[in-house]
């Protein structure tokens, strides 16, 4: 009769040790640079190279577009006591999925007129699913959907061109949060940061190539949302180490 764990390598026995004590400690997974630093390996596409063989080997599920995604479904364990704690905390796990709804984009650049029909290009069951314990301790998930960035005007600030943005419904700000506002006076969209001056608004980018924009006339601006998590595209990460 074969082992469960027959065809695992050590580093492949390692990463399953981390990845099950990292999830149990802090209810998520680690990335992949935290799992390279566990097993003592720099390469972050050699990490990423084990993590296809276990999925291969369905030890594990991940969506590559999202950090911090990588689902456990098989324990390295044997036995029964350690199948049933697993069997729950994937009951857990599962519970604390959030589907938010993917409703277009937003630009992180000048402010360009934005298309009535761009938002059609996501169709009305696009969504991303997040696990609510990433999301900070004051949000419960509630009047939250998503949006695609276009632009680079937030790349300081870990935001950059093709990731995500979970936003919150308001439309008031405080001073330094990241916004998407709509301007009513040139049907125009953009993702700043917030400042309310002493005549006027200030929507500063996070790119130092890039000026503020000064609303002189505060009445003709709109916050839609507040950004309370960014989703980052792992491939060009990974792909750039």
């Amino acid at each position: 009769m074969a082992r469960r764990n027959e065809g695992l390598s050590n580093r492949h026995k390692k990463i399953l040790k981390f990845l099950t004590e990292f999830q149990n400690k802090n209810g998520y997974s680690p990335s992949i640079r935290e799992i390279g630093e566990n097993i003592g390996v720099n390469s972050t596409s050699l990490v990423d190279y084990y993590l296809k063989q276990l999925e291969a080997m369905g030890y594990i599920t991940r969506e590559e577009r999202i950090s911090r995604s990588i689902c456990l479904l098989k324990p390295l364990e044997i036995g029964k006591r350690a199948v049933e704690k697993f069997a729950d905390d994937a009951s857990s796990a599962i519970s604390d999925v959030l589907r938010v709804p993917v409703v277009g984009r937003i630009v992180a650049s000048e402010p360009i007129p934005m298309p009535k029909t761009d938002v059609a290009y996501f169709d009305p069951e696009t969504s991303i699913e997040i696990a609510r314990s990433l999301l900070p301790m004051r949000e419960k998930g509630d009047n939250l959907f998503a949006l695609e960035v276009q632009g680079d005007s937030m790349v300081d600030a870990m935001v950059n061109d093709g990731d995500i943005v979970i936003m919150k419904r308001t439309q008031q700000a405080q001073n330094g949060e990241m916004v998407a506002v709509w301007l009513d006076d040139k049907d125009e969209t953009t993702l700043k940061y917030f400042y309310r001056e002493a005549n006027r608004i200030r929507l500063q980018p996070a790119n130092p190539n890039m000026s503020p924009i000064f609303i002189e006339n505060p009445a003709s601006l709109r916050i839609m949302g507040k950004v309370v998590m960014v989703i980052r595209q792992v491939e060009k990460s990974v792909s750039s180490v």
